[in-house]
């Protein structure tokens, strides 16, 4: 509705501000520019404008040396592809060529082209303005969503494969835990997809007032727990060696595999409660979860100190399954220590720092540039 609203009224306006009789122009634009978050709809509208105009310039360049033929077609078309990508449009480099070659095939081609400039800038401005009285909605809670589900089919998998350790489980079975956890680089993607969007609709919001602070918790939130997922899948590698070293038996001996079966569960539940601390708001909902990933993780640890004293016992015995018992449990820790609250405070901060340092950064350069500029042209005068 939004998008078919916007369209509508920038045709209406091109109607009566272009000569054109039919300003089709004007509705495309605003239907390329009207994304689903405001930055989207700026960034749009600028490569937009910039496409177009260019292409323009390009045709009429064109139009007062050589005329339309097929070379000089084909020049228009690589020259404004070439342009094009000089003038960083993405996704909008072959409306520089289509510009060019729609104003140049025409036999008026001043009226022509700046008719398609005015065209575009009056869908461009539709667009822009339709969304600023109209602000896009927040997209923080879809990809909040996204988060909690990786960690919910995380914690599956981590308890599959806990149950695999108390058992004797096949190759080809604990090959396809491997597989499975493979496949957790697809959702990682889909979910990297949903919070980007989610990032672009806290920025330039006006209903969104520390829109940094939401965009670094959830991407630092996202990072552990790909970092988890990596480690998961190194985790479900070190289950199908296993399998294949110890040939059909029961892969952990009895002392030791219920306390790293109890320490992958207790992991597997951290995992879910700090994807809910990572995407909860509220500040009661956020202490209760964070109460209860401590006393999970203080839990695991506990089941995982108690697994350490039975391999190490196990391996003194048979010291050739040392290495796999060391990977197994170097693999828990790995995940413990991602998903640990001071941690995630350290990694936060550090993440908060180096927005702001580029930020500030970014509003120094020009007055740097500028007092370099000066000095020059001081030393140049001199």
């Amino acid at each position: 509705m939004r998008s078919t609203v916007a369209a509508t009224l920038s045709y209406v306006v091109a109607l009566w501000l272009s000569s054109e009789p039919v300003p089709l122009t004007a509705p495309l634009t605003a239907l390329l520019v009207v994304q689903v978050t405001l930055y989207s709809t700026v960034t749009t509208s600028l490569r937009r404008v910039t496409s177009v105009v260019v292409g323009v310039l390009i045709a009429i360049a064109f139009s007062v040396v050589v005329g339309l033929s097929w070379w000089s077609l084909a020049l228009v078309i690589l020259a404004s592809l070439l342009v094009g990508r000089l003038v960083r449009v993405e996704e909008f480099i072959p409306e520089v060529a289509i510009s060019a070659m729609l104003v140049l095939g025409v036999t008026q081609v001043s009226d022509t082209a700046w008719d398609r400039v005015l065209e575009t800038l009056i869908g461009a401005v539709v667009g822009m303005l339709f969304n600023l009285l109209l602000a896009p909605p927040v997209w923080v809670d879809t990809a909040g969503d996204s988060i909690e589900d990786l960690a919910r089919r995380m914690r599956l998998l981590l308890l599959d494969v806990a149950d695999e350790f108390t058992g004797a489980p096949p190759v080809e079975q604990a090959a396809s835990r491997l597989h499975e956890a493979r496949r957790l680089d697809n959702d990682v993607a889909d979910v990297d997809g949903a919070l980007r969007t989610a990032e672009d609709s806290l920025r330039f919001n006006p209903r969104i007032k520390e829109g940094l602070l939401h965009r670094v918790v959830l991407r630092t939130g996202l990072d552990t727990l790909e970092i988890c997922a990596v480690v998961l899948r190194v985790l479900a590698r070190t289950l199908t060696d296993l399998a294949k070293h110890r040939g059909g038996h029961q892969l952990l001996p009895e002392g030791a595999a219920p306390a790293i079966r109890e320490t992958a569960r207790y992991t597997a539940d951290a995992l879910v409660s700090f994807a809910v601390l990572v995407t909860t708001r509220g500040s009661e909902d956020a202490q209760a979860a964070e109460t209860r990933l401590a006393a999970e993780l203080r839990a695991a640890r506990t089941c995982r100190d108690r697994a350490a004293d039975r391999l190490l016992a196990l391996a003194l015995a048979d010291p050739g399954s040392w290495q796999l018992y060391g990977a197994l449990l170097t693999e828990v820790d790995r995940i413990l220590d991602e998903l640990d609250p001071e941690h995630r405070g350290h990694r936060l901060m550090e993440e908060l720092d180096r927005r702001v340092r580029e930020r500030s950064e970014r509003r120094r350069l020009p007055s740097l540039r500028d007092r370099w500029d000066a000095r020059r042209a001081t030393r140049g005068d001199g």
